[in-house]
């Protein structure tokens, strides 16, 4: 995929819906100073414009908005809103997705430059299209601008029913800043069309590439300093080598599939699949109970590859091909994201990914009023308990009938309880203090995301809460709805990061605790004790609590959990209770950045008999399509200590072995038995820094510099070095590894026993140098 087009074209866009939502707000009184709206029979005044009081309604909400988020942060919001709506239907326009046939943003005749929907609008037929009012703006020839507008909010609104995540109702206040002038042959639609190839919108991974360069320019503003909770998705962003992403999921799900069945064909179909030794048989569990989670999902890329292997499964299980992809997005797959753009593109890459295998699927989620399993973390800041509560006990029914099953918490170790009829459920008073935990526990939850930890004893009546909030949803009036709409999130969410998974499988945001604001650094010391120092370790700690006994943790990591003493705590805790499987440890650019990473399975279950598949993967095995060369790489090749075959196999339990427990897999068994049986350095003396000269140029020499005359080499006392008169002496300064002996390449200034050293001043007039040994 070309990516340098996308990313050219990501940022261009984004420079170009901003600009045009901040003209339409600009427009509607919304600026640095919000012009007052009034509101005079049928129309709202705004400055010296008049407008229909219909707009009133959205005005309102924006300017709440702007007022909890700052202007910016709204105008960003609602521009990436509408990029992301402007790709999902130019993706579904190309794939012929969209139900009535016709191009929205283009035209099948490549000599038309007129979109085709325009060309036909008479014939299109919604209920929320005036057909009489598009016929009149047809006929009188000037008005196509306007008319093309209305055409493409009813386009917006018909996918409510099928994508609500995406395509919100018809007075979302969103609605009020599309950007004008579409048709205009700089507009975001011409560049739509014109900038991007049709062949770049054949893979669904677009989705993900077009996401990380739209936030790029946001994470460049924002990287290396403290992050605010608003640009902690842009500043953590990193998209996934897709064969990282297939190395992960193959050796999680694809790996309990074997180890379930070992007989499967499945293996001939992962290119990164490593068995591990001395497996022990899996738990057999149908395909439909395995659930799989992202819980940092970002724009789907995982998700997406997991939806091709259960795809595999599923067949080889003898199911119908139409029968799976509902199956695989109402039953196994799972993701939760803080950042609701990258989330809405998840949900949608994941519904065209389905509507690869089943055309029919579109018509069948929104006839059964099913989305993707795919939530936004939900903050409950601006709530009022108090107002929801009294809503909660005191609703205005529409009807006195009705009929709605209980459901059970889901998740959650609840009593069983016997239906109960929703007249007598409406009857239970709701506490406060029941409303106010979920409030305290979602309280900044957009800051923290995955990592808030679900109590294990909830109160009683929050099972009663959900079958309340969804019988006023259902039957409730418009004040009830309302209010309840904002519980509902907070209940769901709380469902999701309270239940276990089978799989969990993530490239988690990395932040140093330096960068993090104060609020995230107060919970990460608070919370996460052994892994605060970033948050990328927080999400190994927080995935290996989300998934069952021997269910499969599937992460790619910065490496510096594994041999800084600064997780040592950590190191310890997981090698008691989990068994890591396999390994990609990668080095710095692999990932396109500078640092090592690694790819990490664990399994839940310390295992000692279990040994793991290592491999080390450099740059250079990396080709020009960001794939390695070769899979596994060849470490018996130029390392230090050879393998036996492609991989290193360790257990664990060796790490143990090893001082601080550093995960050093390429260890022989002689290093490791020099641990157990010798003696450390540590026992017989301290380790200490000998000499810092603060100034290398001036005080050290190359050996072939200095005069022969002038160098000691053999010294062994300082007083034998002083009294020898010569100015030159041996230094180790480091270098180059040397795998048997070498640089002995510098010589020091050590003449009179160091006393130009030791007397070396600063400007400040104190001592420059350390000679400490």
């Amino acid at each position: 995929m070309d990516t340098r087009t996308l990313k050219k074209f990501a940022l261009e866009s984004r420079k170009k819906f901003i600009g045009a939502v901040e003209t339409k707000a600009m427009i509607y009184g919304l600026s640095d100073k919000i012009i007052p709206m009034k509101e005079k029979g049928n129309t709202v005044i705004i400055g010296d414009q008049v407008f229909p009081i219909s707009i009133a309604a959205q005005r309102r909400k924006l300017e709440l908005r702007i007022k909890n988020e700052r202007l910016k942060n709204v105008i960003e919001s609602v521009a990436y809103t509408w990029f992301n709506r402007f790709v999902a239907i130019r993706y579904m326009e190309i794939h012929d997705y969209l139900s009535h046939g016709r191009r929205v943003f283009s035209n099948k005749n490549p000599e038309k430059k007129q979109p085709e929907i325009l060309e036909y609008a008479e014939d299109i037929e919604w209920s929320n299209l005036d057909h009489n009012k598009v016929i009149k703006m047809k006929l009188a020839g000037n008005q196509d601008a306007a008319l093309y507008q209305e055409i493409l909010l009813a386009q917006c609104n018909e996918l409510h029913e099928t994508m609500p995540f995406l395509f919100e109702k018809v007075t979302d206040e969103t609605e009020l800043l599309i950007p004008d002038n579409l048709l205009h042959s700089e507009s975001p639609v011409r560049m739509l069309v014109n900038d991007l190839d049709e062949d770049l919108w054949q893979n669904i991974e677009i989705i993900g590439w077009l996401y990380q360069f739209y936030i790029s320019e946001k994470k460049d503003e924002v990287i290396g300093k403290i992050v605010a909770s608003e640009d902690i998705p842009a500043a953590t962003q990193l998209f996934t080598p897709n064969w990282i992403v297939k190395y992960l999921v193959q050796n999680t799900l694809g790996k309990q599939r074997l180890n379930s069945y070992p007989e499967s064909n499945l293996r001939n179909k992962m290119e990164y699949y490593i068995p591990s030794e001395n497996q022990e048989k899996a738990d057999v569990k149908q395909v439909e109970e395995l659930t799989f989670l992202d819980p940092a999902c970002g724009s789907g890329h995982i998700l997406v590859e997991a939806y091709n292997l259960f795809k595999e499964i599923y067949l080889e299980c003898g199911y119908r091909k139409q029968d799976i992809p509902y199956l695989i997005l109402s039953k196994n797959l799972f993701g939760i994201e803080i950042d609701e753009r990258a989330a809405q593109l998840a949900a949608f890459a994941l519904m065209m990914k389905a509507a690869e295998d089943d055309r029919t699927i579109l018509t069948k989620i929104k006839t059964k009023k099913m989305t993707p399993n795919i939530i936004t973390i939900n903050e409950s800041n601006h709530l009022d308990a108090e107002l929801i509560t009294q809503h909660l006990n005191d609703p205005s029914l529409k009807t006195n009938s009705v009929l709605l099953p209980r459901k059970k918490f889901a998740a959650i170790e609840l009593n069983e309880k016997p239906l109960m009829n929703p007249k007598n459920l409406l009857k239970d008073k709701i506490n406060l203090s029941d409303i106010n935990v979920l409030m305290d526990l979602f309280k900044n939850a957009k800051t923290f995301g995955t990592l808030i930890r679900i109590p294990e004893t909830l109160p009683p009546q929050l099972e009663t809460i959900k079958n309340k909030t969804e019988i006023i949803e259902q039957h409730g009036d418009m004040s009830d709805q309302e209010v309840i709409a904002s519980l509902k999130p907070l209940i769901k969410q709380t469902e999701f990061l309270a239940q276990k998974y089978d799989f969990i499988v993530t490239n988690p945001p990395y932040m140093g605790n330096k960068f993090m604001n104060p609020t995230l650094k107060k919970f990460a010391t608070e919370n996460y004790p052994d892994t605060k120092i970033d948050l990328f370790a927080m999400f190994i700690e927080r995935g290996l609590e989300m998934i069952f006994d021997n269910g499969l943790c599937g992460m790619v990591t910065m490496q510096s959990w594994m041999f800084l003493s600064t997780f040592e705590k950590f190191r310890e805790k997981i090698l008691a209770t989990t068994t890591i499987e396999v390994m990609v440890h990668m080095a710095n650019m692999v990932m396109g950045i500078a640092f090592g990473t690694s790819a990490t399975v664990w399994r839940l279950g310390s295992n000692p008999q279990i040994k793991g598949a290592y491999c080390f993967v450099e740059y250079e095995n990396i080709d020009v399509k960001n794939k390695p060369i070769s899979f596994p790489p060849n470490n018996s090749r130029n390392k230090l200590i050879p393998s036996d075959d492609d991989f290193f196999r360790v257990s664990t339990i060796d790490f143990k072995k090893i001082p601080g427990s550093p995960s050093a897999y390429w260890v022989s068994e002689k290093i490791i038995a020099a641990f157990e049986n010798g003696k450390l350095l540590g026992e017989i003396t301290d380790a200490r820094q000998g000499l810092a000269t603060s100034d290398n140029d001036r005080f050290l020499r190359r050996w072939y510099e200095a005069p022969l005359t002038k160098i000691k080499f053999n010294a062994t006392t300082r007083k034998e070095a002083k009294n020898s008169q010569k100015k030159w002496f041996p230094y180790n300064k480091g270098g180059d590894f040397k795998k048997w002996y070498g640089n002995q390449e510098y010589l020091v200034n050590w003449e009179n026993d160091g006393d130009e050293i030791r007397n070396f001043l600063g400007d400040n007039g104190k001592i420059r140098s350390a000679v400490r040994n």
